[in-house]
């Protein structure tokens, strides 16, 4: 009987471990993605250094750059990597619906974000301001539009946790996506600061 009991605990004992290495697996596969998405935003940083010169006498940046919007666009990025800070703190705190609202206040933050950026978009490509006018166009819709393509599935990413926490509540599963969505957020944030620096202070100056 004890023998069985002991077996039995070893077994528990040999099925956690493996969840959590299933969990550290994870989490290394993540940080993998995430230096590839700097080699690729590092590779996109320098086409567009090289190329936003070359205007084939179409529109420069300064023509075509609305600083307001550009300046809300980032306070509304920047806020959202602060609330999804909080919503971590919350979790870490046991907080269930604290983490899920500041979840869903990073995700209406980011949609807002997402907004403004196609606004600007759509507003340039009005002007004539299109992807195939200029080298330095194209570099800049593939630099800007390649951040927002990753903040949009950052999005759908992280309804699909508050869903998820929502039904099973905090969890070793849960936690560890938290914390992976709220480090990928953040990386964006970082992303963006270089693209508002390299892109629109320096194309406006």
């Amino acid at each position: 009987m004890a023998q069985a009991s002991a077996g039995a605990h070893q077994g528990h004992e040999h099925g956690h471990d493996g969840h959590h290495d299933i969990e550290s697996m994870r989490t290394f596969g993540f940080w993998i993605f995430l230096i590839t998405d700097c080699i690729l935003f590092g590779t996109l940083f320098a086409v567009y250094i090289v190329l936003h010169g070359n205007t084939n006498g179409g529109p420069t940046a300064d023509e075509l750059f609305a600083m307001p919007g550009i300046i809300a666009s980032t306070f509304i990025l920047l806020t959202s990597s602060y609330t999804s800070g909080l919503a971590v703190l919350s979790m870490n705190k046991g907080n269930v619906k604290g983490l899920i609202g500041w979840l869903i206040v990073t995700a209406l933050l980011g949609a807002s974000f997402i907004a403004l950026e196609i606004t600007e978009f759509v507003h340039m490509v009005h002007e004539g301001a299109t992807i195939g006018t200029s080298a330095f166009l194209s570099s800049f819709y593939t630099l800007v539009g390649t951040h927002g393509l990753h903040v949009s599935l950052g999005l759908v990413w992280m309804v699909a946790i508050i869903l998820q926490l929502s039904r099973r509540g905090i969890t070793s599963v849960t936690k560890r996506k938290v914390n992976v969505i709220s480090l990928y957020w953040h990386f964006l944030d970082v992303v963006w600061i270089f693209v508002f620096t390299i892109v629109y202070l320096m194309g406006v100056m």
